[in-house]
C-alpha cells in the first residue's frame, strides 16, 4: 500500500510518491529524467531532452484557450541528498521511505526532496488531468539545480514559445518571488607539504550547528561549523593532519572536524577544546543550542602538515569572509550579499567550496576578488563555476497581478510579494528568453536541505487549487 495513498489531491500525491522512488539525487540526471519522458510517451504527450537531460513537454490548449498565449510550468527534478549518520539509505540506488505525521509528509533518515519533487509532481498531475481549463502548456524539468542550476545553464530551450512562466520552486505557502540574487561557486585550494613526527593524533569534532540552506537562512546569525574549527584551531599548538566539513556549497556545514598532532601530552589541548566549547556555547546559545565541540585521542601520528602548511589553513579559516556581508537597502529584512563556506578538505591539499550570492553584480564580483587576494597571499588558487545572473524585480508584471488577484479572490487576503536571497533558476531562464514574465510560488516547507525538511498536505492542496484557477484565468 503506498504510504500517501488517499492524501489529496491525490494525483498531485500519487505521482511525489513516484517520483520520491526514484534516486535522483543532484549528478544523477539519467533515471528521473527517463522517468518524465515515459510519462510523456505514455500520454502521446510531445517531449524532448537535451543533453543535459533536461526535460521539456507540450500539451495541447483546452477548449476555449486554443489561441491563448503558452504557459511554462517549471521545476527542478534533482534534491539535496543529506541523510543521518545511521541512515543506510543509498541515494545512487534507492528511493526515499516517506512518512506520514499529521498533516505533515516527511522522510525517515533523509532529505525529503520536496524541495522540489512537489513542483514536478504538480505540473505532470496538470498534464495528467484531460478535464482542466487552461492555454497551450509546456512544462520544463530541469536538471542539477540545487549544485548551481547547471541543467537551466545548459538547456536547450528552443522548444518553448511561451514567455509567462510559472515556477513552483518556493517553500512558503502565501509568498509571490518575484526576483532573486545571482550567485557563483568558488573553489579555493592550498597546495600543502607534509613531514615525519612523533606526537599523539587527537581528533576535534564540531557538531549540533543547525546548519540549512545559505540562501534562505544565512541572516538568521548562526553558526557555520567549517568557520568555528578555524577558531578552534587557531588557539591550539598543534600540527594539522586533516579536516573536512560540510558537503555542499550552498548549505551551512552542520559538522566538521580535523586531526592534529600534538608532541607531548594532549591533556592541555582537550582543556583548551573544553573551553571553546563553553565560549561557543554561549555566542550561539540561541541559534545553535545543540552546538558541541569535542575532543578525543586516537593513537599515535607519525605525519603531519608542516608548521607553515598548517599555518596556512588555520590563516584561510580565519581571515575567509562567510555570512552576511549586506543587508538591503530596498526591502527589509533581506539579504543583498552574502558568501558561504560550504565544503571544506583537507589531505594531500586544502580546499574550500563557497556559494557566493548577490542581488547586485558588483558586490558578487567584491567577494570574488576578496577570496583571490586572500587566497593568493597564502600561494593558492581559485577556479569559479556554476554563476548564474540575478533574477532583477519587475516594477510592471502582467502575470504576477493576475496570480494576486486570483489568490486574493480565493483566500481573502493579497499574497506576499517579495525578493529573495537563495538563487531560483528564474535569472536563467530570463536571460535565455527575453521577455520572460516570471512568478515562484509553491506550498509550506520547513528547513528544506536537512534531515527535518517536511511538507505540509493542507499546504499543497491550497496551492494545487491556486494554481488550477491561476491557469484558467490566464487566458
Amino acid at each position: 500500500m503506498a504510504v500517501l495513498e488517499g492524501l489529496q489531491p491525490l494525483k498531485v500525491f500519487e505521482f511525489f510518491e513516484e517520483l520520491s522512488a526514484v534516486p535522483r539525487a543532484s549528478h544523477n540526471r539519467g533515471p528521473v529524467s527517463e522517468y518524465c519522458l515515459n510519462f510523456a510517451r505514455q500520454r502521446n504527450l510531445e517531449c524532448w531532452r537535451d543533453e543535459a537531460c533536461n526535460v521539456i513537454i507540450k500539451k495541447p490548449a483546452s477548449p476555449g484557450y486554443e489561441d491563448s498565449a503558452p504557459v511554462i510550468l517549471q521545476g527542478h527534478l534533482d534534491m539535496v541528498a543529506e541523510k543521518t549518520a545511521d541512515c543506510l539509505l543509498d541515494f545512487a540506488k534507492d528511493g526515499l521511505c516517506l512518512q506520514v505525521d499529521g498533516d505533515w509528509i516527511s522522510a525517515r533518515g533523509t532529505t525529503l526532496g520536496a524541495d522540489h519533487g512537489i513542483a514536478v509532481a504538480m505540473a505532470l498531475a496538470v498534464l495528467d488531468d484531460k478535464s482542466l481549463c487552461h492555454p497551450p502548456l509546456e512544462v520544463l524539468f530541469t536538471t542539477d539545480e540545487e549544485v548551481g542550476m547547471l541543467g537551466a545553464s545548459e538547456a536547450e530551450l528552443s522548444p518553448l514559445q511561451g514567455r509567462r512562466l510559472l515556477n513552483l520552486d518556493s517553500e512558503d505557502e502565501g509568498v509571490f518571488t518575484a526576483g532573486c540574487a545571482g550567485g557563483v561557486r568558488a573553489d579555493c585550494r592550498i597546495p600543502l607539504e607534509k613531514e615525519q613526527v612523533t606526537a599523539t593524533l587527537v581528533q576535534i569534532t564540531v557538531s549540533g550547528v543547525t546548519g540549512g540552506h545559505s540562501g534562505v537562512v544565512i541572516h538568521k546569525g548562526g553558526a557555520n561549523a567549517c568557520i568555528l574549527l578555524g577558531r578552534v584551531l587557531k588557539g591550539l599548538n598543534a600540527r594539522l593532519v586533516s579536516a573536512s566539513g560540510g558537503g555542499k556549497d550552498n548549505v551551512i556545514p552542520r559538522q566538521a572536524e580535523a586531526c592534529v598532532a600534538v608532541e607531548g601530552e594532549a591533556e592541555a589541548l582537550l582543556r583548551q577544546v573544553r573551553e571553546w566549547e563553553a565560549v561557543l556555547q554561549k555566542e550561539y546559545a540561541s541559534t545553535d543550542p545543540e552546538l558541541c565541540v569535542k575532543a578525543k585521542v586516537l593513537g599515535e601520528a607519525s605525519i603531519a602538515l608542516t608548521e607553515t602548511s598548517t599555518q596556512k589553513c588555520v590563516d584561510f579559516l580565519t581571515l575567509a569572509p562567510n555570512g552576511v556581508m549586506v543587508m538591503s537597502p530596498y526591502f527589509k529584512g533581506l539579504v543583498q550579499t552574502s558568501l558561504n563556506l560550504g565544503v571544506l578538505t583537507c589531505g594531500e591539499e586544502f580546499s574550500a567550496g563557497f556559494s557566493l550570492r548577490s542581488s547586485l553584480a558588483s558586490q558578487k564580483n567584491m567577494l570574488v576578488e576578496k577570496l583571490e587576494a586572500l587566497i593568493r597571499l597564502l600561494g593558492g588558487t581559485m577556479k569559479l563555476s556554476g554563476e548564474y545572473p540575478a533574477w532583477e524585480y519587475r516594477e510592471q508584471s502582467p502575470l504576477r497581478e493576475t496570480a494576486v488577484a486570483v489568490y486574493r479572490e480565493l483566500y481573502g487576503k493579497a499574497p506576499e510579494v517579495n525578493v529573495v536571497h537563495g538563487g531560483l533558476e528564474c535569472g536563467i531562464l530570463a536571460e535565455k528568453l527575453p521577455g520572460l514574465d516570471v512568478i515562484s510560488y509553491g506550498p509550506d516547507i520547513p528547513q528544506i536541505h536537512t534531515v527535518q525538511e517536511k511538507m505540509s498536505i493542507s499546504s499543497v492542496a491550497r496551492v494545487w487549487d491556486f494554481t488550477l484557477e491561476l491557469l484558467k484565468r490566464l487566458k
